[in-house]
């Protein structure tokens, strides 16, 4: 197990470098250039072209790649070009929203998708079964920004329940801390919820038409034994799967509801360096998710096993 752990740590080396190789190209390759936008539409030529020698853009992109990857092996992963801070600080300051929002998601969903799923593949062709497979294409079919306007507007505008906007950092209350993930975690969880629901169903109908569970039910098991104990700890893999292949979803997601819910996070420090074609903190912030992706997938190779006792590593 801990050598199947080490090389896995291991393979994310090519894996980042890669992501770093591809990022760095295709921001330096697009059309823009941060000097322009920094010194402002009345600035002359000369005066970008000073503000290009100061940020060592007028380098050759190799110059530019092993520098910024140098410093970026010692720690130094630069300073922003519109924040005027260090990356690493904007970083911190911005990841306590980000992390809290999708776990609130990531709970949110699997305490909502997984039994609904169960409970669709009990009820197999029946309401129940449509209303659940029903409300799965739906989640699929409407974009997160569109779901995250109508809730502000039913909740918020209309109803007055909920508060539209903003974050509220846990040590300054938990009361305003949760009321004000709501929104944005139900948000972000309604694809994530209509994926894992469907696959759920489908997993766990294939492991009723089992052998093993027929003798279950021959012993004379309650129905809720076989379908908890038996039929859901055996469909329990694939489940867990598309939980981490969902985790790049909840990436991409964190991104378009931090802008809705105006949610100082990475997300929405992610599309204003973008708008300001910020290098140093783009390329950080598509590193830094990269990595999360990597390690999670990890863990989710290592929880095979302790939901399978066949799978060994």
């Amino acid at each position: 197990m801990f050598a199947f752990i080490a090389r896995r740590l291991v393979a994310t080396i090519p894996v980042l470098l890669f992501v770093a190789i591809f990022v760095f190209m295709l921001l330096r390759l697009t059309p823009g250039d941060p000097a322009a936008v920094i010194a402002g539409d009345n600035a002359t030529s000369d005066q970008v072209a000073a503000i290009r020698a100061k940020l060592g853009l007028d380098e050759p992109l190799h110059t530019q790649f092993f520098i910024w990857s140098g410093k970026a092996l010692a720690g130094d992963f630069g300073e922003s070009f519109f924040f005027k801070k260090t990356v690493a600080e904007l970083i911190v300051q911005r990841i306590e929203p980000t992390a809290m929002l999708a776990l609130c998601t990531l709970i949110l969903a699997v305490s909502i998708a997984v039994p609904l799923g169960v409970l669709a593949a009990a009820r197999q062709g029946g309401w129940v079964d449509r209303a659940i497979m029903g409300f799965s294409v739906l989640g699929f079919s409407v974009p997160v920004f569109v779901v995250g306007y109508l809730l502000i507007y039913l909740f918020a505008i209309q109803w007055g329940l909920l508060p539209v906007q903003g974050y509220r950092r846990i040590a300054e209350g938990f009361g305003d801390f949760i009321i004000r993930l709501i929104l944005p975690s139900v948000t972000l969880a309604v694809i994530y919820i209509a994926l894992i629901s469907r696959i759920t169903r489908a997993s766990v109908i294939e492991t009723l038409g089992e052998d093993y569970i027929r003798t279950a039910r021959a012993k004379g098991l309650p129905g809720r034994t076989v379908l908890l104990r038996h039929a859901l700890r055996n469909a329990a893999v694939p489940i867990i799967t598309v939980i981490g292949i969902g985790i790049a979803l909840l990436i991409g997601g964190v991104v378009v509801t931090e802008s809705v819910y105006n949610i100082p996070g990475v997300g929405r420090l992610t599309v204003d360096a973008v708008l300001a074609r910020d290098f140093p903190v783009i390329q950080v912030v598509i590193l830094m998710f990269s990595f999360v992706y990597v390690l999670i997938n990890l863990v989710i190779d290592i929880a095979y096993s302790f939901f399978d006792p066949r799978i060994r590593y």
